[in-house]
């Protein structure tokens, strides 16, 4: 059984594509541009190129990819033949560019790095939201994310069936081990949240133990992360809770265990994996004509 559809699909703003591509951009054509191209190209000559896959997986990162050719200069035309989310497999096209031969090989590597990268995300997202669809809960990705491309890497992850844990340390509270420990307890930790929070922040807490949680759930928290708990434990917090707070598991999910996990019945699945350990899909650029 496969992951539902997503309704509406995820978007990213485009601020965010275009200040990724400026910063890759300078990263990588310094201050003399592409001095290879210039060496062996003349400055009229013209290419049609296309990104084809070169194995199965799920695409993202298109945005990125318009927008370096986009901003590498005038005169390139692009189609898509996919959309972010779809699934492909090898040796389907993805993209074709054509225009100034130059200009497409300026920008060929910053538009792959950003495809290839994103989509390998997306595709080890889809495997976990694979994995646990026949389930009510939800793979979720985490903070762990490379410095600077947090909002990409977690678009990556909603184009691949997953969904978005906090964003960052500003969008909720999750007091996790070391709050507590410095509170005092898990009700101190809660009852100080509950004061400062807004009616719109969410208050979560992390805990390693049924004891943890039962205090958790008497102090109020909203949801709560089952902190690497073997699936026994996992059972009991779920009969535990019985349903007065959302329940997190994390901590040692991989692949061949995380359906296991969503059978206990937790509602949400977070793991650093989907971000931190995915290889990049295996795509490339082809010249198809030169002129």
């Amino acid at each position: 059984m496969t992951a539902a559809p997503i309704p509406h699909p995820p978007t990213l703003p485009r601020h965010i594509v275009e200040a990724a591509v400026r910063m890759a951009f300078a990263e990588d054509l310094g201050q003399a541009g592409d001095i290879t191209s210039q060496a062996t190209i003349g400055p009229n000559a013209t290419a049609v190129a296309r990104i084809n896959a070169r194995e199965s997986g799920v695409i993202c990162g298109l945005d990125c990819a318009l927008a370096a050719f986009s901003a590498i200069g005038d005169g390139l035309s692009v189609e898509t033949f996919l959309r972010d989310g779809d699934r492909v497999e090898a040796g389907t096209a993805v993209l074709q560019v054509s225009g100034n031969a130059r200009l497409v090989l300026a920008a060929e590597r910053t538009a792959l790095n950003f495809m290839t990268h994103l989509s390998g995300i997306a595709t080890l997202t889809r495997r976990f939201a694979d994995a646990v669809s026949h389930t009510p809960a939800h793979i979720c990705c985490t903070r762990k994310t490379t410095p600077g491309l947090r909002a990409l890497e977690k678009y990556a992850v909603r184009c691949g069936g997953g969904h978005n844990h906090r964003y960052g340390l500003d969008d909720a509270i999750l007091i996790k081990d070391n709050h507590i420990a410095v509170a005092g307890s898990v009700t101190e930790a809660v009852a100080a949240a509950r004061t400062f929070a807004g009616h719109l922040v969410a208050i979560e807490v992390e805990v390693d133990t049924l004891t943890q949680l039962a205090e958790a759930l008497d102090a109020g928290a909203e949801a709560v992360l089952l902190d690497n708990m073997s699936n026994e434990v996992l059972r009991e917090a779920v009969a535990l809770t019985a349903g007065r707070a959302k329940l997190e598991a994390s901590g040692n999910v991989t692949l061949e265990r995380v359906a296991s996990i969503a059978e206990s019945g937790v509602d949400y699945i977070s793991t650093s994996r989907i971000t931190m350990a995915a290889i990049p899909l295996d795509l490339g650029l082809d010249i198809a004509i030169k002129g």
